[in-house]
């Protein structure tokens, strides 16, 4: 058995391929990053987190997000074994809770131990040489060796797993990713709920646990890592499972201290719900308490995945805008060069996954008259001649997030704007708007640049055409006496 994994790991070959995938999830994902001086962001590593989404029988339903560290393969062999541990007939409608609990935790047992035997030869390999080395310390084609298997084995990972079973929810947590649990009510409020904790060395009682091995969990929570990583709960990272005596502040531990136990939550009924769940992996999360602090970071999030799902038309699309929307608040705290900057010097690897629970996306065909709403895009323009700037803002209609249920409007429009940091509200409160199309704009000048807009529609004129909102021949003169190289600004720019 150890053979064929190791076979199915180095061939690129899938165990899930003919699962079906589950459509109503979406993933972002935003590579690591490290700024420069200038603000310049580059990518120190490969990409090394993972994710799975698939729809099994019986109704079931199950979702992960894996964060990986030093390689990309425990993550990688994680979410695949995972799957196949679970959704090729293990699990049915008739599990009650006490048996869906004991299946998932059995998985995640089998995930690491299925895993330890796919580098068992070159964990073995990598002993030899290591004993071979010591009384020729100048050979250096054993030395090269020892780094490649070295590279072979080593990393890990951290998981979060969603499994929906009998409409109920079950989170398995191994680490510091994140779940949340959004359930949206009647009167527009959103109740954000976040499932589990996570193992890391500021847990209280994952200290406890690691004292009653023996570990000194005052010097734990002190350092604020083990082996370079903050989690207590790992899959992987065979240096911390078979070499922990090796480690200082690990030796003293009677057993094995860092596991792959999950902590498992549920089953909680989604009878009713409308919301959406949330699976973050732990470089999103850090990202954005980095930029804005851990307080509000939880009603943040859900605050900017409730805009996008407000204006998208597909969850891919709102799960990647929102990862996008941190990276960007991130970088920007970073350049800034305000008090939180020296904590968004880098960010690792981001990933978000989205399940819907009922909760409609938006309705791109949507007019300002049947609830579209009005964001605001400020479009900045700068003079080369001039110190001075223009700031034009622009009305951009996107539709809202009431739509019509049954013949019923069922208004639960969400605010774009993210709470404020000193509120300690234990919910993201979103409400909805009305607001009519509507443009205005700051300029210096003797133009405008916007015409009014009637609040009667426009007419066609005979040739069909509607006469245009905006006026853009401030726009082409500015850009033509500052561009003006002895040819026709109506050569390059402008109406014809």
């Amino acid at each position: 058995m150890a053979a064929q994994r190791r076979n199915l790991m180095q061939s690129h070959q899938s165990w899930t391929d003919d699962l079906p995938l589950c459509q109503m999830c979406g993933v972002g994902t935003a590579p690591n990053c490290v700024y420069g001086p200038d603000g310049k962001g580059t990518q120190s590593h490969t990409n090394e987190d993972g994710h799975l989404g698939f729809r099994g029988e019986d109704s079931c339903f199950l979702y992960g997000v894996f964060n990986g560290y030093d390689g990309s393969r425990v993550a990688s062999f994680a979410s695949q074994c995972l799957t196949a541990e679970l959704l090729l007939g293990q699990l049915n409608s008739s599990h009650t809770d006490n048996d869906i609990r004991r299946i998932l935790t059995q998985a995640f047992d089998v995930v690491e131990k299925s895993y330890f035997e796919t580098i068992d030869d070159a964990l073995a390999e990598k002993a030899t040489l290591s004993n071979y080395l010591l009384p020729h310390n100048e050979n250096q084609k054993v030395q090269e060796r020892l780094k490649e298997l070295e590279q072979e084995v080593s990393g890990g990972a951290t998981a979060v797993v969603a499994l929906i079973l009998n409409n109920k929810l079950y989170i398995a947590n191994v680490g510091t990713n994140r779940a949340l649990l959004c359930k949206s009510s009647s009167d527009g409020q959103n109740q954000v709920l976040q499932i589990g904790r996570p193992h890391s060395t500021d847990n209280e009682d994952e200290l406890q646990r690691l004292a009653a091995l023996g570990v000194d969990s005052t010097r734990v929570k002190q350092a604020g890592q083990i082996a370079g990583q903050s989690s207590t709960r790992r899959l992987g990272d065979y240096r911390v499972k078979f070499n922990y005596n090796e480690i200082d502040l690990l030796s003293a531990a009677k057993t094995r201290p860092i596991i792959s136990e999950p902590e498992i939550h549920g089953g909680q009924s989604l009878d009713g719900v409308t919301g959406f769940l949330l699976l973050m992996s732990e470089g999103l999360i850090n990202a954005l308490e980095s930029a804005h602090g851990a307080e509000q970071a939880n009603q943040e999030i859900v605050a900017m995945v409730a805009a996008e799902l407000a204006q998208q038309t597909s969850l891919e699309a709102a799960a990647q805008s929102v990862v996008e929307r941190v990276k960007r608040l991130h970088h920007d705290v970073y350049v800034s060069g305000r008090q939180r900057a020296t904590y968004c010097s880098r960010h690792e690897d981001m990933t978000l996954l989205i399940r819907t629970l009922n909760y409609p996306l938006a309705d791109g065909a949507l007019t300002p008259t049947q609830g579209g709403r009005i964001y605001p895009v400020s479009v900045p323009y700068s003079n080369s001649q001039s110190t001075s700037k223009t700031s034009v803002t622009l009305s951009l209609v996107m539709p809202s997030q009431s739509t019509l249920t049954n013949g019923t409007n069922t208004a639960s429009t969400l605010e774009e704007g993210t709470p404020t940091p000193g509120s300690q509200s234990p919910t993201a409160t979103l409400q909805s708007t009305n607001t009519q199309t509507q443009s205005s704009s700051s300029s210096s000048g003797d133009g405008s640049l916007f015409r009014q807009r009637g609040s009667q529609a426009a007419q066609p004129d005979e040739t069909g055409r509607v006469p245009p909102y905006v006026d853009f021949s401030q726009f082409y003169r500015l850009w033509g006496s500052d561009h003006s190289d002895g040819q026709s600004t109506q050569g390059g720019l402008g109406p014809q």
